[in-house]
């Protein structure tokens, strides 16, 4: 019955986050509710369980770190500057912030760099009359392309290299960056032809960005300093976390903490609270709660375990298979809960005589990763970018998104199987 019962409010829920006519947020926590009305888990399961609290408290804690910086003009410095450099053009801007996203999300994790980037896109693209959509849907693929090139890139990475013990920083490195360099050039390959003929600017809008003067827009109070400060020590944080042997979590609620203390003359609390992205806060915890859902009722359970049934124990079948599986159902729900549930499958692959499980772990994290691009819920970085838009009254559309976004996930699918069939397979079975 509770199999029935999360399924059915599970679609249900989905299918009005679809159509948009309600706030997502409320969609996700009313399918929570229901949940626990229903008997499907209790309170205390979903808040110790299913709920995953440090990416609420990340997320938190660079909302905070981000409304208090933005206060100090920083970001509208940089957009600016970077909009200069490239004299306003647009494609070489839709290549500059992929790139940067790419690189960021690489060597910091892809919420934390959107959390930076797209407030600072949205300032340009107003500034430039240009459509936003494209560059906030090339910075999501961006995000989640580079995110799967590393340990700490990624959610799904860090969880599985927490699994495996002999996966290194540069294991992640070695054995998934390729891949992404060239989902990456595909994905510029792809994106540039389609959305070339909006990306067009306004000579005089071109030209009335070159007058500005970038630095008036900094407000040169002690605040600007410290938050510069305080935001390249968590940034530096983020990068020495493995090396620090601190949580990402820690480090980001550190920083918080410590510039709502450092500012709290200049910039009251409350109005840092009042800026937070509550929203997309709140769609997390919905959206937590209702993957729990399929977690507590064992749909996720039974599917990653068909998936050892229908591989009837082929290693080959069995790596391609997760890949596929994992991708697809990762653009339907967050990936997180999903790699939480496969984990334990996957080890216990061990059972069924498959020893050397290193190609089926890459298979799981290239899937989760590159799969999160398919639909707007589909990963973290896409949730963030998705509530920054839409408070700044930019709304992404969920089905237009999925337009471009599904089509991309088969792609990468479909490079990754090979990659993952020429770089592994083929040598294990001559061996």
């Amino acid at each position: 019955m509770d199999i029935i019962l999360a399924g059915i409010i599970f679609l249900i829920s989905y299918i009005f986050i679809m159509t948009e006519k309600i706030n997502r947020a409320v969609i996700a926590m009313a399918g929570g509710v229901l949940l626990l009305l229903t008997g499907v888990y209790s309170v205390d399961e979903v808040f110790k369980n299913y709920i995953d609290w440090q990416t609420i408290s990340l997320l938190f804690s660079m909302m905070v770190l981000i409304s208090i910086t933005e206060k100090t003009g920083l970001f509208s410095f940089i957009a600016v500057r970077f909009a200069q450099q490239v004299r306003g053009s647009p494609i070489p801007l839709f290549i500059g912030v992929s790139i940067l996203t790419a690189v960021g999300s690489a060597l910091l994790d892809n919420v934390t760099t959107v959390l930076i980037l797209v407030p600072i896109i949205l300032k340009i693209t107003k500034q430039l009359s240009l459509p936003s959509f494209p560059y906030l849907l090339i910075i999501i693929f961006s995000s989640n392309i580079g995110g799967t090139a590393t340990l700490i890139g990624d959610p799904p990475n860090i969880m599985i290299g927490q699994a495996v013990d002999h996966f290194t920083f540069l294991s992640f490195i070695n054995h998934l960056a390729p891949v992404a360099v060239i989902m990456f050039i595909l994905m510029l390959m792809i994106m540039l032809p389609l959305f070339r003929r909006t990306l067009r600017a306004q000579n005089s809008n071109m030209d009335e960005l070159m007058r500005i003067d970038a630095s008036s827009y900094l407000i040169k109070t002690p605040m600007l300093y410290q938050s510069i400060a305080v935001l390249t020590m968590t940034l530096t944080g983020f990068l020495l976390h493995a090396f620090l042997h601190i949580e990402l979590t820690v480090i980001a609620l550190s920083g918080a903490i410590l510039l709502l203390l450092l500012t709290e003359k200049e910039m009251a609390t409350e109005n840092v609270f009042s800026r937070v992205e509550w929203v997309t806060l709140f769609f997390f915890i919905g959206l937590f709660t209702l993957v729990g859902g399929l977690e507590s009722a064992g749909i996720i359970d039974e599917l990653a375990r068909a998936i050892i049934l229908w591989t009837d124990g082929d290693f080959a079948v069995t790596a391609i298979l997760i890949l596929w599986i994992s991708g697809l159902f990762s653009g339907i729900v967050d990936n997180i809960p999903f790699v939480a549930a496969m984990i334990p499958v996957v080890e216990e692959l061990e059972g069924y005589g498959m020893v050397y499980l290193d190609p089926i772990w890459w298979s799981l994290a290239l899937g989760a990763c590159l799969g999160g691009n398919a639909t707007l819920i589909g990963a973290s970085a896409n949730v963030v970018v998705a509530g920054l838009a839409e408070g700044d009254n930019q709304k992404l559309s969920f089905i237009r998104f999925m337009l471009y976004g599904v089509p991309f996930v088969i792609l990468s699918l479909l490079v990754a199987t090979v990659y993952i069939y020429i770089r592994y397979l083929i040598p294990y079975t001559n061996l």
